[in-house]
């Protein structure tokens, strides 16, 4: 049987994730072929002003190096990108350069609102060959992304500066809040930030919300095994979202690795996460939203295929 292949490179703050896929001709899934991914840490490598210090440079050199050397054959026709961690640096001119002199491989980068079509270009194939209306919200490091539509492209799409590790490092630090009025304080920021946005989408009738990032993923694991009966493994309800927050505003950021669905690496952003998705979904009116699988790099992976119908 006949198939096509692609292959991406996500360079992003907790990984650097090689993905080469392919489809069989006549079917709708993605078969992977090679998933090689490089654990990073960039988020401790950052100035106070988001500059990716010598070690974090060297350590992203280092990632793509290995990642690439695991599947020689498909060097020369990866997308390689970096996420908001190296878009949005300062000295990201400089990143990209001394990547590529070192490896042979140019980063490119995505503008947040691109980020959010293609995430709604996977979440859209992943879905299924519908015409229902379709809200996708996703939570990045940087920036979080919102698309809406009804075809195969979104009709509206938005790119806020409100990530995880963005709220992290402005207001939480050590992923800790100091007291109530500190989460009142952030929760206010949130929302005002939100609210100033014009054209926010919200769930339309026959419609579906979908939840993309590693965040949504998470805190649905969490708040299903808090045994939140709004929620499962796949489902997260405003309810669910709100119970992982009070759990994890009280526990020391250092244990919360320790929690059902919660990541080590993750730990020190999920309650900035958790508060993000609370205003993210109350924005935009949904009360529960269904985990989807895929993403950003998905929706590069289908167009490099030309399978996005």
């Amino acid at each position: 049987m006949r198939m096509r292949q692609a292959a991406v490179l996500d360079v992003g703050c907790h990984s650097a994730l090689l993905t080469v896929v392919r489809r069989p001709h006549g079917q709708t899934g993605l078969e992977t072929v090679l998933s090689h991914k490089v654990r990073l840490s960039l988020h401790q490598m950052l100035a106070p002003d988001g500059q990716l210090d010598e070690q974090g440079i060297r350590s992203v050199q280092q990632a793509v190096a290995e990642t690439m050397d695991a599947n020689p054959a498909a060097q020369s026709r990866v997308f390689a990108f970096a996420t908001s961690v190296i878009r949005d640096a300062p000295n990201r001119d400089e990143v990209i350069a001394r990547i590529a002199g070192a490896t042979g491989t140019r980063l490119r980068v995505l503008p947040g609102r691109e980020e959010a079509r293609l995430a709604y270009v996977a979440a859209r194939q992943w879905a299924g060959h519908t015409s229902d209306p379709l809200l996708v919200l996703d939570i990045g490091g940087g920036t979080i992304e919102i698309a809406s539509g009804t075809d195969r492209e979104p009709h509206t799409v938005h790119s806020l500066p409100l990530g995880a590790r963005t709220i992290t490092r402005r207001w939480l630090p050590g992923g800790a809040a100091s007291s109530s009025r500190q989460l009142r304080r952030v929760r206010h920021h949130l929302r005002r930030a939100l609210s100033r946005q014009p054209g926010l989408p919200t769930p339309q009738p026959g419609g579906h919300v979908l939840a993309s990032s590693k965040t949504f993923t998470q805190l649905a694991r969490l708040a299903f095994a808090q045994g939140e009966p709004s929620c499962s493994r796949n489902r997260l309800s405003l309810t669910g979202v709100q119970a992982s927050l009070a759990l994890l505003a009280d526990m020391d950021p250092a244990h919360r690795g320790e929690l059902p669905g919660i990541s080590t690496h993750r730990a020190e952003q999920s309650l900035a996460g958790a508060l993000i998705a609370e205003a993210l979904m109350e924005a935009c009116e949904a009360t529960s939203v269904e985990i989807c699988p895929w993403s950003t790099r998905e929706g590069l992976l289908l167009e490099r295929l030309g399978s996005t119908h």
